[in-house]
């Protein structure tokens, strides 16, 4: 398998609208199996987080901003009666804006350099592929679960029907294809970029600096960096908060650096069989 130059994401969260069409892309391409959450009241979100049936998922952050009076121009009654409609109705009563802050982010398996799901699959199920990803062979990987709790971003999942582990494989079969992956083709923003990961960086160095010399001073890049836990991503992102915010590690690690996967159980022995001799059993004498 010959080396290409390594691809991967660069997600930017600051013109992400929350659309799921990557979502979408994703599942139709992949014929990853329909999942629907439904609507849970506390979120617009409607599908929750990665699994295995699921491989990006757009996270709304909804933080509800303060309804004080905090220039002075409003009456307290105005003031009270806000505040009364935004513990009465949540959501449905602002906007971003006008009492609420709303952050999207396109999620995803981060493809990392040090892998630690990779690391610690027992069967050869998970292999880095020619262009630096990281991919599940379906066929290979026997539902041990070894991966789920090793993976810092808890992206990997067993799907409830085989207990197999399925993710993002960046496209793997459309790279081969010189073909971009669904998702990033199917962003209406181009929130998602997907090219080689060196021109990325710079790309996103860019645009940070752009960001913050227009005010956003919380911004920040998430997985860029190659002296990180994880050897620096292969799926990064800009983010406008703390990665807390976005419910992402602050400082991931890979937790099998330098670790052996765990032994498999042994097999179960078959019960013990009485040794066939070949002879018959002499009929016993009965009492006249």
């Amino acid at each position: 398998m010959e080396p290409k130059p390594r691809v991967g994401f660069f997600t930017d969260t600051s013109v992400c609208i929350g659309c799921k069409a990557c979502e979408v892309a994703c599942k139709e391409w992949n014929h990853v199996p329909a999942e629907t959450k439904g609507f849970t009241g506390e979120s617009y979100d409607n599908s929750g987080a990665l699994g295995a049936n699921r491989w990006r998922h757009v996270a709304f952050v909804e933080q509800r901003k303060p309804v004080g009076a905090a220039d002075g121009t409003e009456s307290l009654v105005d003031v009270a009666a806000r505040a009364e409609a935004a513990d009465r109705w949540g959501l449905q009563t602002y906007q971003d804006g006008d009492g609420m802050r709303w952050l999207m982010a396109s999620d995803v398996c981060k493809h990392c350099t040090q892998a630690a799901c990779l690391e610690v699959c027992p069967t050869g199920a998970l292999f880095r592929t020619e262009f630096g990803t990281v991919v599940v062979q379906p066929d290979i990987c026997n539902g041990c679960g070894y991966c789920v709790p090793a993976c810092p971003f808890g992206v990997l999942d067993r799907r409830e029907d085989d207990g197999r582990v399925w993710k993002c494989t960046l496209c793997y079969d459309r790279l081969k294809d010189d073909k971009e992956p669904a998702c990033a083709q199917a962003c209406p923003t181009d929130s998602i970029q997907f090219g080689e990961l060196d021109a990325l960086r710079a790309r996103a160095g860019a645009r940070l600096e752009r960001l913050r010399d227009a005010g956003a001073d919380r911004a920040r890049l998430y997985g860029e960096d190659a002296d990180d836990g994880v050897g620096g991503f292969g799926a990064f992102f800009l983010l406008l908060d703390e990665p807390e915010i976005y419910g992402l590690p602050p400082a991931p690690e890979a937790r099998s650096a330098g670790r052996t996967p765990p032994a498999r159980p042994p097999a179960a022995r078959p019960a013990c069989r009485p040794r066939r001799t070949g002879r018959r059993p002499r009929a016993r004498a009965h009492a006249a």
